[in-house]
């Protein structure tokens, strides 16, 4: 399944990204690569992931998010049958809950 996106453009963006240190960081290279409506969806697509983690239904998550049912949809396959990275991040996101006032106040 990886092997559909895996190439040396992609090794070479996926190593960019691990190299950002900071969330400001990430806001200026994130400013720069991708259309405000790119980083707008991808961030959608994380929160419906969360949401669904946490046993939301599809109205309510529609209603948060303004994402489609169509796009709830296709988070939902990845969430159960993908490739494990929405259940990596969603969890070790879930880990940070109690440090990310620290984190902000940095």
């Amino acid at each position: 399944m990886l092997e559909k996106i895996r190439n040396d453009r992609t090794d070479q963006l996926f190593r960019a990204i691990l190299e950002l240190q900071s969330l400001e960081e990430c806001y200026a290279f994130f400013d720069d690569l991708c259309t405000i409506g790119e980083v707008q969806s991808l961030s959608q697509r994380l929160d419906v992931a969360v949401m669904l983690k946490n046993r939301q239904t599809y109205d309510k998550i529609q209603t948060q998010t303004g994402a489609s049912t169509a796009t709830i949809s296709r988070i939902r396959r990845c969430v159960d049958y993908g490739s494990g990275g929405y259940n990596l991040i969603v969890g070790r996101l879930d880990g940070q809950e109690g440090s990310k006032t620290e984190q902000t106040n940095e």
